[in-house]
């Protein structure tokens, strides 16, 4: 059985979509792979936000050794999934996809965008993992059975 490939996508690849990204491969195991990306290029090369990756390891995810890339052409090809963490980056991956890939975009929750913890408070890093990891299952669910 192949394994599911899977494209988590929010602003900077440093908070939702890593974080998205971890719970997924985690929780999927050998059922997935997963990749994550942004569509700003600002933080490409950096590491995960420094409150994200803390909270992320209370959680039991790490990602020490996440760093920031912004998606293109290729690793929207590459994915049979690709999931955008808010309607803002849907749009933009929208307007990146093709024919082939158009067909593969999706919001995380479904009808709901999670909302960005970027400048917030600290609680909003916890409300985001909380609503990313209760999300998760909608997409480890193979489609024959």
């Amino acid at each position: 059985m192949s394994r599911r490939r899977i494209l988590t996508v929010c602003y900077g690849n440093i908070c939702r979509s890593p974080l998205a990204a971890a719970v997924l491969a985690q929780l999927g195991g050998d059922t997935v792979e997963v990749r994550s990306a942004g569509i700003r290029d600002k933080w490409t090369g950096k590491p995960a936000h420094p409150t994200m990756a803390e909270a992320a390891a209370q959680h039991g995810y790490d990602l020490s050794g996440h760093r920031a890339r912004q998606v293109d052409g290729d690793l929207m090809h590459w994915a049979d999934t690709i999931l955008a963490m808010d309607a803002t980056n849907l749009a933009a991956l929208n307007e990146l996809a093709d024919e082939r890939t158009v067909g593969r975009l999706a919001l995380y929750l479904g009808d709901r965008d999670v909302p960005d913890p970027f400048g917030r408070p600290d609680g909003a890093f916890d409300d985001c993992i909380e609503m990313i990891v209760t999300g998760a299952a909608r997409h480890l669910q193979r489609p024959d059975g």
